[in-house]
Order: structure tokens, then C-alpha cells, then sequence
């Protein structure tokens, strides 16, 4: 029997690399446009810390993680809980009052595998560490924003105020007092959830869910004057900087680290409307994992929906996978020589290929043309004897002279100042 990938694991094949490359490179781009650092963390972690921090009563926890029992380990759900474990671990605020981090990885969750979710996913992180400013919330959500503009990728914005350790206690009262009235036409996880996490409530998914919650008190209308405020910033900052956006008072979110800002980029060019990337702010959490009283703000983006996205609405259009130069070697004593100039070429820093095989030349030729070559330079006995070989341009077909004297430095030289005279014909 064939072995097959892992249902909910996909591989991630060359052509769809070229996209997945394209999004990461535009993504650090962007990112340091704002003076984000990157950060690169392990995949396992200890269970406790996404315990601590997504929240025992959460579907993640409870449902969805890959845990490792007997040893107490966790492959990571999300990258939040990591960054702020390593910036606690290596003391960051020492170094900058500010941090200003991200990170692109793989992360894990045993969901049901569908359309843009996966059980090995991955994401775009970013976190900003140590300012409390509702312009920080702008700024990065204007981040995200610029990052999708750059990738051509058309989304709504929602965003809400989940309030703070102050006001929200209150607000969970009145929720659970409305929630026991209508508990016969809840699911059975909200059922379970009006006394665990209440506020998740809000954001399930069932028709007959969605509609009992309709007339739910909201939060918003429960908001003490320092998160009332804070909001109010917010969204003057998001107008400043012409950020469209509307509310949703029944946002939450699936982790209870979050607190005042939380927000979602939308797209229903994924058949049901899906969230492309989402975040907000996390004000209690590096102090709840022993670190110091910090306020915190980040978001992710899943790479798997950004590439669904570009592929389906084809608007930009990907950087095209191209070699430099072919080296067609005919006969072994030329293999010989076109290996050692094949070798230098690349020391120079020029994409070259060669085929080892001893095959034809239009064989080679054809070879070349898979590759995307822009040139081809043909090196036969007789090419060899007259130190002369031919260079062919593969778009034009035109064919010169190429001087083989010298050693394989000295001809990788006079190719690359060739090859950087030459514009890309595509």
C-alpha cells in the first residue's frame, strides 16, 4: 500500500510554493515597514502554558489540541502563547520597552479538514508588546489591512471592545441570567458553555444559536469608562488613517486572553463567510504567565486562505520561477568543463542548471525551456577545441559567440557581466 499524507496535513507542492513565497516575502515586507522583528519559535511547548493562557474552557483546549499526555507537551495551536512565553523566558522588555514581533510558522488543531482549515495549518503572527495606546490598536490593524491591499485581497473589517477585568464580570451576570431563560433552545455545547465560558455563546455558529443570542445583552453597552474610551480612540484612530471597518457586538473571539480590542478581516469568497486574519488585544496575559504587567496587541493571518484567496481571484500576478542560464554540455570531456563553470556560476550568484545525463541537444534544449532558461550555453567538442561556444537567448532564439578561454572563474565572470547587461525578456 502507498503511504499517504495525514488527512488534515497537505503537502505543499513547488508551483504552490511560488504563491505561499510570494505572500511570506510580501508579509515581511510589510511587517518592517513597521518595524516589526521576527521571532522563530519551538512547535512543541508545555500544555500548561496554552492552558494558562487560551483558557481551560475553550474549544481549543478542550477539543483540539495535540497533546502528548504522558509527557505533558503540546504541538502549538497558536503562536500568541509562544511569543509571550519566549519574551518573558529572555526578559524582551529589558532590551526595548516595546516589542514589536512576528512570526511565520506552521501551528496545529485536530478540527474537521475543510476549505482553507487544515489540521497542520499556517500563519502569519504579529504582536506588539508594551504599549497600551489605542493608536497602537490602528496601526496594527492598518498593518494587516496594507498587508491584504498588497496581496490584492478584497475583505471586510469588524471590530468589537470585549472590555477589561472591570467591566466584564458584570456584563457575564446579566449574559448568564439571559441565557438560563432561553437555555432550551441553545445547543448542547452553549448549554455547557452559560456557566464555563458564557461569552462563547455569542459567537457560535448554530442557525438556532445565532438567532436566540440576537437580542443578547451586549457588552458594549456594559463598557466602564477607561474601555468606553479606549474604543472611542480606536475607532477615531481607524478614521484618521481611512480604515473602513463596522461593529460587531457579538464578536468574542475563541481565546479568553483577549480583552477591549478584538478584531476580524472577512471574506465570503470562501463560500460562508470566513475570517482571512484576526487578533486583539491581550492586556492580562504576560502578567498571567508570570511575566511583568505589559499590555499587549496582536493578530494572524492563515497563509492557507490567503493563497485559496489569490488563486481564486487571480489578481496578481506571481513572480515567474526562472533559471539564468542552461549549460547544454555535449560529449564528457565538455560535462567536465561546463561542471566546474556550471559550479562557479553559482559562487557568483547566478541561477544555472546543467544535465548531466548526456542527452541530445534538443533534448537539452527542451530541458532549458522547462527550467524557463533565459540562456543556453551550448558546449560541444567542437565548441570546446575553438574555446568558442554558442549562447543562445531562448526568447529570441538569437545565437552569439561565447569566449571559453580562461579558467571556469574567468569565463563565470564574463557571463555574469553578460547576464546583468541583459534585461529579463519576459
Amino acid at each position: 500500500m502507498k503511504i499517504q499524507a495525514i488527512n488534515g496535513f497537505k503537502d505543499i507542492l513547488p508551483e504552490t510554493a511560488i504563491r505561499w513565497r510570494y505572500i511570506e516575502e510580501c508579509a515581511r515586507n510589510t511587517f518592517e515597514r513597521f518595524g516589526m522583528r521576527e521571532i522563530r519559535l519551538p512547535i512543541l511547548e508545555k500544555t500548561e502554558l496554552f492552558v494558562r493562557s487560551i483558557g481551560e474552557a475553550t474549544d481549543v483546549v478542550e477539543k483540539e489540541m495535540y497533546t502528548f499526555v504522558d509527557k505533558g507537551l503540546t504541538m502549538r495551536p497558536e503562536a500568541t502563547a509562544s511569543i509571550m512565553r519566549a519574551f518573558i523566558e529572555h526578559g524582551l522588555h529589558v532590551q526595548r520597552p516595546v516589542q514589536r514581533l512576528f512570526t511565520i510558522g506552521p501551528m496545529f488543531r485536530h478540527e474537521r479538514p475543510q476549505k482553507g482549515r487544515l489540521r497542520q495549518f499556517h500563519q502569519l503572527d504579529a504582536e506588539i508588546i508594551g504599549a497600551v495606546e489605542p493608536q497602537i490598536d490602528a496601526e496594527l490593524i492598518a498593518m494587516g489591512q496594507m498587508l491584504l491591499d498588497t496581496l490584492g485581497i478584497q475583505t471586510s473589517l469588524e471590530i468589537n471592545s470585549l472590555g477589561c477585568p472591570v467591566c466584564r464580570p458584570p456584563f457575564k451576570e446579566q449574559l448568564v441570567n439571559y441565557l438560563e431563560k432561553v437555555s432550551d433552545s441553545l445547543c448542547d455545547d452553549c448549554r455547557r458553555r452559560t456557566h464555563t465560558n458564557p461569552l462563547r455563546v455569542l459567537d457560535c455558529k448554530q442557525k438556532g444559536c445565532k438567532a436566540v443570542v440576537a437580542d443578547a445583552p451586549s457588552l458594549l453597552d456594559c463598557l466602564c469608562p477607561d474601555c468606553e474610551q479606549h474604543f472611542l480612540d480606536v475607532r477615531q484612530a481607524l478614521d484618521g488613517l481611512e480604515i473602513s471597518y463596522s461593529i460587531n457586538r457579538f464578536m468574542v473571539r475563541g481565546l479568553d486572553y483577549y480583552t477591549r480590542t478584538t478584531f476580524e478581516f472577512l471574506t465570503t469568497d470562501l463560500g460562508a463567510q470566513a475570517a482571512v486574519g484576526a487578533g486583539g488585544r491581550y492586556d492580562g496575559l504576560i502578567e498571567q504567565l508570570g511575566g511583568p504587567k505589559l499590555p499587549g496587541i496582536g493578530f494572524a493571518m492563515g497563509l492557507e486562505r490567503i493563497a485559496l484567496l489569490m488563486e481564486q481571484l487571480q489578481e496578481k500576478e506571481l513572480p515567474v520561477e526562472q533559471m539564468d542560464i542552461f549549460i547544454a554540455a555535449l560529449g564528457q570531456e565538455p560535462l567536465t568543463t561546463c561542471a566546474k563553470l556550471t559550479h562557479a556560476l553559482r559562487l557568483q550568484g547566478i541561477k544555472a542548471a546543467i544535465d548531466y545525463s548526456g542527452r541530445s541537444l534538443k533534448a537539452q534544449l527542451k530541458q532549458a525551456s522547462r527550467v524557463n532558461a533565459r540562456y543556453t550555453l551550448i558546449v560541444g567538442d567542437d565548441e570546446l577545441a575553438k574555446q568558442q561556444a554558442i549562447l543562445r537567448n531562448m526568447a529570441s532564439q538569437e545565437q552569439n559567440p561565447f569566449d571559453l578561454s580562461g579558467s571556469s572563474a574567468q569565463q563565470s565572470e564574463r557571463l555574469r557581466s553578460l547576464l546583468k547587461e541583459t534585461t529579463d525578456p519576459a
